[in-house]
Parts: C-alpha cells; structure tokens; sequence
C-alpha cells in the first residue's frame, strides 16, 4: 500500500473532509472543502456523487454488505469498491503522473466485465470475497478520492474530463444497484428485515391513484436520440430518424390494483396470453405475483425498502418482468409501448418526478391527472423494444468501449428511471436495458395502443 506524494495544504483539507465523510451530507462536505469552487464545477460534482454512495449504504452492518443473494445481484461492498476501480483503472492509472495503486491485486479483483482490463473474479462468486474488509474498502475509496482531488484541482485534460464525467455516471448507476440488490437480500431473509425505517415527514403516496386516460400522439417522423451539450452515454446514438404511427400512451402507470385484477382473472395460467419464453419462465419458476408479493391471512402484503406492508392498491405495479408486462398488456387488449414511441412522448416533459432525492426510494401512486404523468422516477418501463445499435453506432476504442455495446443482444430496453435514479443521471433519450426475465429492479408498466 503506497500514499499519493500531494502538498501538505492538499493533504489536511482533504483528510479533514474524509474523516467526516461517513456521518454528515454531500452539500456539508463539498461546502467544507476549500478546493471546490464555481471554477470547479466536476471536482464538486465528483465529490457529491462519492458521499451518495457512502449515504445509501449508512443503514447497513458490515454483514448487509456482503450480501448477493442470487448471481444477478452484488454485494453492496464490491458495489462501492467496483466504482472506486473505475475512476483508478482508467483515470489515475493513465492521468496522474507516478501514481501507484493502493492494491496492485484490486486491478483484477474488483473488474467487473472490461476483457480489455484483464482477468476477473466469476460474478456468482462475489458474496465469496470476505476480504478485503469493508474497512479496507473504505480506505480504498479515500485513497483514489485522495488522489481524484489532486488530478481534478490541476486543469485535467478533456480526454480525462470525459472519462471522469463517465466514472460519476457510473457510479450513479451502481447507486441505483445497491439499493435494489441490498432489498433482494434484505427480502431473501426469512426475517423480512428492513433497510430502513419509515423517516419522518416523509409523504406517502396519494388515497386514490388518477384516472387513467389516454394520451394521442401522430403519426409521422421523428428524430431520437441525445441532443445537446453534457453528458450521454455511447448508446444514446448517434440521433437518427424514425417514422411513427399514430399512437396513444397511457397517462400515468399500471397500479397495484389494475395487475391484481389481472391476476383474479387467471393471467399467471393462461398460456395464450404469454409469449412462449414467458410461459416457461413462469412455470419454471413458479411466479403467480410480482416479485416481493406474499399473501397473509388472504390479503397480499409486498416486502418495501421498509419492510412488509400491506399492498397499497393505488400505488404503480412494480418488480415485474418483461414478460410479465407483456402479458399484463395482451390482457388488457393493449401493449408496450416502442422506446421511440416513449422517446417521442417524453420529449415535452420535465424531467422531474419520484427520483432518488425524493427520499422515498418507493414508486408512490400518481398525484396528478395530468396528460402525461410519472414519466421519469417511480418505476423503470419496459418497451417492447429490443436493445440493439442506432444506425451508425460505434463503441468508444478501448476499455471503455465495452461499456454499453457488447450487451447488444437479449436484452429489452426500458425507459424514465426510477425511485432510485438520481435525477441528474436521467433524460428522455436514456437506454437502460436488462434480459427479459429481470424483475428485482424497480421495473413497472405503462400500456400503449394505436391511435
């Protein structure tokens, strides 16, 4: 274990930050730290998103952090050291002159799927890594932070500006990771143990959810995809045009109480309303309800980041898979919509709504009657869209490349972000996608029909 050679003035105000960074707030410490000024916009930025992470991992023991409690999901410890990884491997270790790792042996140990980076610990198998401690872990982070401070007070290059900008991105997004796979395995204990208990002054979702309506959009050419300055992600484009149907959108999204009458109606045993991957998947592994549904004494009670509690039936239905969503839209004689239908829709809404800084990390019931409401936050929406290139579409060279390309295949593309999103790492032309059969996300529904 070596230490990055800064100046003394450098080195006490950032060991003044780190020292209080466990128990106070993002905007406290960036306001503390003398280095971060309005001419340091991404060092403040930089800083904000690294207290995040430490923040939504505040509630868990040592123990919480080591839990993965299928292949899909990851330990909330390996979540916070694969991000850390991120910012060393691809910035420091190329930006920061005379920069010796804090591990030599991290390089490999916390590599997620970069080829190009070298070998990598099998996924299923992360729940396995006891060491390093969590502390050790802690220690990992304050040493890069250490340095990420040096090389972003010292007018980096763009080519390291941009690489720095994709780290925050990234780490916003194992943000989003660790509250889901911590609630899987919080829910996979028999205790039902909460992440957290209900804050106070916290609003809860609305009596009754608004009327559904339909929204109409036209048919004709549209263009999609990112648009602007600031940051995108390589799979946002390039912008392109698209021709559309007329089409409508529901005006906000599938609730509790709409899926449950799906449910009543046989939709988890009639085979003609599922696709033939779908009926296999849920035979196979038994669904009859969303994931974290459970029934009690004949009423359904669902596991929340606070624990179980009675289904709130006005609130939008979440946990489901694609093949869950698609079966819930054939039944109600309607669809998905495409991601450039969604696209198209969400173009002329603000991007606000139930996101990450709410606090309520839980889909709440829509408050409005609007035209078109909770298209970002609550809840991630499936499209019927496959995640495949944009015309045009080229990988970054490098490591970095493997970012968003290589998972081009069997995966579905969803849209608008969740309870989870921080709101500044979502927009209309955002891509998340998973395989068809994910659902311990905060992945929900929103039909669509023709016009």
């Amino acid at each position: 274990m070596y230490l990055v050679v800064i100046s003394c003035d450098l080195a006490v105000r950032f060991l003044h930050l780190t020292f209080n960074m466990h128990s106070t707030t993002a905007s406290q410490e960036v306001a503390r730290f003398p280095l971060v000024s309005a001419e340091m916009p991404l060092l403040k930025k930089y800083l904000a998103v690294r207290q995040t992470s430490l923040r939504l991992c505040s509630p868990l023991s040592a123990e919480d952090h080591s839990l993965q409690p299928m292949p899909d999901a990851s330990p909330a410890k390996w979540h916070l050291a694969h991000a850390t990884w991120f910012f060393e491997t691809f910035v420091l270790s190329e930006y920061m002159k005379d920069y010796r790792p804090f591990q030599a042996e991290f390089r490999n140990l916390f590599n997620s799927y970069y080829n190009a980076v070298g070998d990598r610990p099998l996924r299923a198998l992360r729940h396995i890594l006891s060491r390093p401690s969590l502390d050790e872990v802690r220690a990992y982070r304050d040493y890069i932070d250490e340095a990420m401070v040096y090389v972003l007070s010292d007018s980096p290059a763009l080519e390291a500006v941009a690489l720095v900008t994709l780290g925050i991105n990234h780490e916003q997004q194992h943000q989003e990771l660790i509250l889901t796979d911590v609630k899987n395995g919080l829910w996979t204990n028999p205790l039902r143990p909460a992440y957290r208990a209900t804050p106070e002054g916290q609003p809860g979702s609305p009596a009754q959810a608004s009327p559904l309506k339909w929204r109409g959009f036209s048919g004709g050419v549209y263009t999609i995809g990112f648009e602007g300055g600031g940051f995108k992600f390589d799979n946002e484009g390039p912008r392109h045009d698209v021709y559309l149907e007329p089409y409508r959108l529901a005006s906000r999204l599938t609730t509790h109480a709409e899926y449950l009458e799906f449910m009543r109606d046989g939709g988890y045993s009639r085979a003609e309303l599922w696709l033939s991957d779908g009926w296999d998947t849920i035979r196979n592994n038994q669904w009859s309800a969303p994931l974290y549904w459970e029934q009690r004494d004949g009423e359904w009670w669902y596991y929340t980041i606070e624990g179980m509690k009675p289904l709130a039936m006005n609130e939008p239905v979440c946990h489901v898979s694609y093949y869950e969503a698609d079966a819930f839209a054939r039944w109600a004689d309607a669809r998905l919509a495409t991601e450039f239908e969604w696209e198209a829709a969400a173009d002329s809404c603000p991007v606000e709504g139930n996101l990450l800084e709410t606090g309520a990390l839980h889909p709440r019931a829509a408050e409005s009657a609007g035209p078109l409401t909770q298209m970002f936050g609550d809840v991630w929406e499936w499209t019927a869209s496959a995640y495949l290139p944009y015309p045009n579409f080229k990988p970054a060279a490098g490591a970095v490349g493997e970012y968003n390309g290589k998972f081009m295949c069997n995966q579905m593309v969803l849209r608008g972000g969740s309870c989870a999103t921080p709101r500044s790492h979502i927009r209309a032309s955002y891509r998340n996608f998973f395989p068809p059969h994910a659902r311990w996300q905060f992945m929900g529904i929103r039909l669509a029909n023709g016009n």
